[in-house]
């Protein structure tokens, strides 16, 4: 007995679940950022081998556009043009949230104004985003209203289907046992659908998001006066490519930015009550 236990293999020491599902995590975000890196790396090699095909009169190198970009910066008109556009994006924003939150409110507590606006919210979102910027032209012509409107038009509908759905998704029964506990109308919307709706009302925010400052970009090339989209016609009227794909890049970074650090954080800090939420920060 005393032979069989000294020839035996030691025990092995007792696993970590927690330090092993850190190293699978740790494992797995580097994987993703190994691929992250190949894209863009792909990216590049496909944009150096395009320039070489086409030319680079036609496309300009990554180098290229990264010496406009610079120039861009450096001239000051970066960030006058740059605020403006992103101004009248988020002054959109506000009127269509100021619109388009109340119609789904409504749509999506009484079944009576859900009949009366849901055709009409339905063929506003299914407009194309271009006519809402020829319209805005037309209507208030060469003037920072017109971007305004066509991006609170573009984005309004979306706002008001995904409130209704928040809204129809609210459960019942707590509305029930707040009228048994004596709440008021105010209290149960204050306390239950707002909360309830926050969620629908940023993933309708991040849906219309990338549409928005599309259409917003496109009517300063119609008739804008300032901003990102008045500086590409510009550019495209001198025909230098690389200066309007500079502005194109730099807009798109610029709102990725507003995405993930503005967008992105005020959604983790208002829905920080719920339990996912907490879970996922920690």
């Amino acid at each position: 007995m005393t032979d069989q236990l000294i020839g035996a293999a030691p025990a092995a020491p007792p696993t970590d679940p927690e330090a092993g599902a850190k190293r699978t995590a740790k494992r797995r975000r580097l994987r993703l950022t190994g691929l992250v890196i190949l894209g863009w790396i792909a990216l590049y090699g496909v944009w150096e081998y395009g320039s070489w095909w086409f030319g680079s009169r036609l496309l300009p190198t990554p180098y290229e556009v990264l010496m406009s970009a610079v120039e861009i910066v450096e001239s000051g008109n970066f960030l006058t043009d740059f605020s403006a556009s992103v101004l009248k994006t988020f002054a959109g924003f506000a009127v269509a949230a100021a619109v388009g939150a109340p119609i789904g409110y409504l749509m999506g507590r009484y079944n009576y104004w859900r009949a009366f606006f849901h055709d009409g919210v339905t063929i506003a979102g299914t407009i194309p985003a271009i006519v809402y910027a020829v319209l805005s032209l037309i209507v208030f012509g060469l003037s920072n209203l017109g971007p305004i409107l066509a991006v609170a038009l573009v984005s309004a509908p979306y706002i008001a289907l995904n409130v209704a759905e928040g809204i129809r998704g609210v459960d019942k029964s707590l509305v029930t046992m707040s009228e048994a506990f004596g709440r008021s109308p105010q209290q149960i919307r204050r306390e239950v659908l707002i909360p309830t709706i926050v969620p629908y009302v940023f993933a309708a925010i991040r849906m219309c998001f990338a549409v928005a400052w599309k259409v917003e970009a496109l009517t300063e090339v119609f008739g804008g006066r300032n901003g990102v989209g008045f500086q590409i016609r510009t550019e495209y009227q001198l025909y230098d490519i690389a200066a309007v794909l500079a502005w194109m890049f730099l807009f798109i970074v610029f709102m990725l930015i507003i995405e993930r650090l503005v967008l992105a954080k005020s959604e983790a800090r208002l829905l920080s009550w719920r339990p996912q939420e907490r879970s996922s920060a920690l």
